[in-house]
């Protein structure tokens, strides 16, 4: 059962969560952004609306979900004053004080987001690493697990991208990741995900350790001008076909990008390469591409940025692409993130998407800095 002092701590960090959230400022914001929808030219300038309806969302996202902590807080306080009256039990208790931690935990997490690009969608890649076709298996386990994860937060996935694996699993698959805040989470999951356990594909039955690399960027919006040079954007065209190799189109609807630019820091011609066979037509598939183009030129010029920051701010910790972030060992039931220490025996929920606590100590070590 809880103390009268853990009450007290629920109660200010409700209170605290609500100035420095500033939450009664974005109600009164809120109001005012609603007020514009009401012009009757407001669609006549579809990205301006657009733009305008997305400040809309952010800010009732806030509201919400600060309303959600004060409800669960308002109801913890509730169960408190009955349990001295003898009305409540000390389980109803616990459970409104685990569901106020919750609903706290989560809000204060999202605020730790305070970087431009926290909000947006997310790009997710994953490519199968060492391991042959035990290699190819895991990075399809993976994407079977961000999928879940994206499914319990409401997010909506569209796989762009897909290529299978020569006997199981898959070579690389893309995910499109559409909801606010989604690469502010994921982008915890950046780097080399090390899998060891009993392979089915060997027949002594030994156990193995496989790779799968996962590259996350932000997803641009119409809010964000990303300049591309269409003259420097070449096309090859094939057959695509979708996840689990059925066939989605017998012409050539699948597109891969070429983008060549100059590097400004290094004076280097570097190329891009997307491939996209989300759409079932030609025009669809380009239209993504250029999209997920837009994406990687945006991280881009977001790591040349941090880079710059970085040479002032010495010291300043980076968790780099191509690190080994990750281990999944499964005869031991035990999943550890290497940059935080973080561990869980329960490795069946892991690969079911329960990631939250994994993203959540990695926001809590590096959310300011990542």
């Amino acid at each position: 059962m809880i103390t009268a002092d853990q009450l007290k701590e629920v109660l200010e960090r409700e209170s605290a969560l609500r100035g420095y959230l500033d939450i009664d400022a974005k109600i009164i914001q809120l109001e005012e952004e609603e007020i514009r929808t009401q012009d009757p030219d407001f669609w006549t300038d579809n990205k301006a609306a657009e733009a305008q309806m997305k400040i809309i969302r952010e800010l009732k996202g806030w509201v919400n979900g600060y309303n959600e902590v004060k409800a669960g807080v308002e109801e913890l306080q509730l169960a408190y004053d009955f349990l001295k009256e003898g009305i409540t039990s000390e389980e109803e208790i616990d459970e409104a004080y685990n569901k106020a931690i919750a609903l706290l935990e989560n809000l204060e997490l999202k605020n730790m987001l305070r970087r431009e690009e926290d909000k947006l969608g997310a790009v997710l890649k994953v490519n199968s690493g060492a391991g042959g076709t035990e290699g190819q298996d895991w990075a399809s386990m993976l994407v079977r697990m961000y999928q879940r994860w994206c499914e319990s937060r409401g997010y909506k996935v569209t796989i762009t991208n897909w290529q299978d694996g020569d006997e199981a699993g898959i070579k690389t698959a893309t995910m499109q990741v559409e909801g606010d805040f989604a690469y502010g989470y994921l982008k915890s999951e950046n780097g080399v995900h090390r899998l060891v356990r009993v392979s089915p594909y060997n027949a002594q039955g030994k156990r193995m350790t496989s790779f799968a690399s996962v590259f996350v960027v932000p997803l641009v919006d119409d809010t964000i001008e990303i300049e591309v040079n269409m003259g420097d954007i070449t096309w090859d065209t094939f057959r695509s076909s979708g996840a689990g190799g059925q066939n989605v189109n017998k012409v050539e609807t699948g597109v891969r990008l070429h983008y060549k630019y100059k590097d400004e820091e290094t004076g280097e011609e570097k190329e891009i390469v997307i491939e996209n066979t989300e759409s079932r037509s030609q025009f669809g598939n380009k239209d993504n591409a250029i999209r997920l183009l837009k994406s990687q030129l945006y991280e881009l010029e977001l790591e040349r940025r941090s880079r710059m920051q970085s040479e002032v701010e010495a010291g300043k910790k980076k968790i780099e692409w191509g690190s080994q972030i990750r281990s999944y060992v499964f005869d031991d039931r035990r999943v550890k993130d290497h940059r935080t220490n973080y561990q869980t025996s329960n490795v069946n929920a892991v690969m079911d998407g329960d990631i939250d606590e994994f993203i959540k100590a990695y926001l809590m070590e590096f959310g300011g800095e990542a």
